[in-house]
């Protein structure tokens, strides 16, 4: 009798399948390709890399993948199959070059490993052509519906944590108030929850508009308490401006306080993925193979309450959960 994973079991409709990862890199990302292909290898399917994303996918830069393909890649930061902004891709000509692609390597199925941005591009791929694509939320922002948490934004919160951390101990030693900024340009769960975890007096974040004259009387009320330092995280899309512009318009009102600025940049995109982000990346990957295998299309797999469900592509981008108040009402009364 055939295992219960087998193709034949599950009315296989599709043999051969590719994978890409698209936009930003998130760490991650090699765990879910290594998922992916080993998924996919493990029940007779074919599988193809594309390379540098849409862009490599219209130039024809795909290269069959097998289970040693992907060996020692488990651990490793970026995407071993890079990434890259396409321009042409947004075009409807620069999509067809690259379903003549797929057709001519007998594609049926895609992979793709990305955030709001790649799914888009997804969803056109799919609605203009016979070609089914399955998304895997990859972004360090945390920014897609479907999920309880994107590939990458476990391990960018932590590495902004140890950061963050760091500087405690030498605005302690000064008794300095910091501003940090993270990344977040539309998003603040990177700020918010390296925030809350690094005990930050303060958090700016674009879902929330910033008062300057309440951020200057917090930090001046935080010294006047006693505390021998004061945390400010920004997220680089707050309506304030980044941590510099942040600084700059709080310096005036920050009579005999020291400051200083730190921007962490794409510090957060690298490194070795969490455990919560490599385990993730093995759920979803092998979803996704499943999900094909069940003749799924234009959907994404994520994981909820510990369980992987499928969501339309395009509500993970029209239906954004923003940075919940409960949260941000909770860092507000622990700032003290």
């Amino acid at each position: 009798m055939a295992p219960l994973d087998d193709p034949r079991q599950m009315g296989r409709i599709v043999q051969r399948i590719a994978v890409l990862t698209s936009g930003g890199d998130a760490p991650g990302m090699n765990a879910a390709i290594r998922a992916v292909v080993r998924s996919a290898d493990a029940r007779g399917v074919d599988v193809y890399g594309v390379y540098r994303g849409y862009e490599g996918l219209i130039d024809g830069r795909l290269s069959h993948m097998s289970a040693r393909t992907v060996s020692g890649i488990l651990h490793q930061g970026g995407t071993m199959l890079g990434s890259a902004r396409s321009k042409r891709f947004r075009s409807t000509e620069g999509r067809k070059e690259a379903i003549r692609e797929l057709v001519e390597h007998e594609i049926e199925g895609l992979v793709v490993i990305g955030g709001d941005g790649s799914f888009r591009g997804a969803d056109a791929l799919s609605r203009e052509s016979d070609v089914a694509v399955v998304g895997v939320p990859g972004t360090i922002d945390n920014d897609l519906s479907g999920c309880d948490y994107t590939l990458g934004f476990d391990t960018a919160v932590n590495t902004a944590l140890e950061a963050i951390d760091r500087i405690r101990d030498t605005a302690a030693s000064h008794q300095r108030a910091f501003f940090i900024e993270v990344m977040g340009r539309s998003s603040g769960w990177i700020g918010l929850y390296s925030a809350i975890a690094g005990g930050a007096t303060e958090v700016l974040v674009p879902e929330r508009p910033t008062d300057i004259e309440e951020l200057q009387r917090r930090i001046h009320e935080a010294f006047a308490m006693g505390k021998q330092y004061c945390l400010v995280v920004v997220a680089e899309g707050d309506d304030a401006g980044g941590a510099f512009s942040v600084a700059d318009r709080c310096g005036v009102g920050l009579a005999g306080v020291s400051h200083r600025v730190t921007t962490l940049g794409h510090v957060q995109r690298g490194g070795a993925p969490s455990m919560r982000d490599r385990i993730l990346a093995a759920r979803l990957g092998d979803a996704a193979v499943t999900a094909l295998l069940d003749g799924e299309d234009r959907i994404m797999v994520g994981e909820i309450n510990r369980g992987v469900v499928r969501t339309p592509l395009e509500q993970t981008w029209t239906h954004i959960d923003r940075t919940p108040q409960e949260l941000l009402d909770l860092m507000d009364r622990l700032a003290r």
